[in-house]
């Protein structure tokens, strides 16, 4: 499984993702789901993945090898970040085509492995706002929005909670960037399946370059403290709620 966020302000996006993708007993590995392609001055993408690892990582050299190729269609030619959306999802789509089973034509596609992935896509091309959108395996996609400034993909459910309540477009763009690592704290403490170390990305409006990243282990020292601080400032939240009834009142 994994988890990654995204979540668009005033100020730019702000990506955040895991890195596992198997949590067996004696089977633990990690693989990077946030991937850059940035021309600084020009343009600047983050791609995460969740899903089949093979989809991704094949989606995601196709997308290298049509820069590289000099292809009709590829991430440097596109003058609008919704054609370079439609142009991903389009790569993702066929990247889980696979060919026909002669042997067993009859079967379904529940008989056989799930080639399924969706990926966060945000970027910015000079001259144009900057876009976060969620593309699914399908290859269609839905963008944020100032009602709904944030799109995750994988295991979703545990780090929603924290999003819905403080996530908005006017956040500073280092406070939604704690805000996504809370997301992702509250959500491996719920779910194996997810775990460190974290990737996070911050793309400033009109920047045009993906700076600065981060990798954080679990012990790192920004970590562990926005953990701690977090989980302190909980517990205090807490004995300041309103009493019961029967409870003497709370001292000032």
């Amino acid at each position: 499984m994994t988890y990654c966020v995204g979540i668009a302000t005033g100020e730019g996006l702000v990506f955040a993702a895991d890195t596992r993708t198997n949590a067996s007993h004696d089977n633990v590995r990690v693989h990077r789901k946030l991937h850059v392609f940035e021309w600084p001055g020009e343009r600047a993408f983050v791609i995460m993945s969740a899903g089949n690892l093979a989809t991704t990582q094949l989606t995601l050299a196709r997308l290298r090898a049509d820069v590289d190729d000099g292809a009709g269609r590829n991430l440097r030619r596109f003058t609008h970040l919704h054609e370079v959306v439609a142009y991903v999802g389009e790569v993702l789509a066929q990247s889980q085509l696979r060919p026909p089973d002669e042997e067993n034509a009859d079967s379904t596609e529940a008989d056989g492995p799930d080639f399924g992935a969706t990926l966060l896509l945000g970027g910015q091309i000079a001259g144009e706002a900057p876009g976060l959108y969620m593309l699914y395996s399908i290859g269609n996609a839905i963008q944020a929005s100032p009602e709904t400034p944030y799109l995750q993909i994988g295991e979703t459910k545990y780090g929603k909670p924290i999003l819905d309540r403080l996530a908005h477009p006017d956040l500073p763009l280092e406070d939604a960037a704690r805000l996504a690592l809370l997301s992702l704290d509250a959500t491996m403490r719920s779910n194996i399946s997810v775990g460190m170390p974290l990737d996070l990305a911050l793309l400033r409006a009109d920047a045009l370059k993906v700076e600065p990243t981060l990798r954080l282990e679990a012990d790192s020292l920004l970590y562990t403290e926005l953990r701690s601080r977090w989980q302190h400032g909980l517990r205090q939240a807490v004995g300041m709620l309103p009493r019961f009834r029967w409870e003497p009142k709370a001292e000032p």
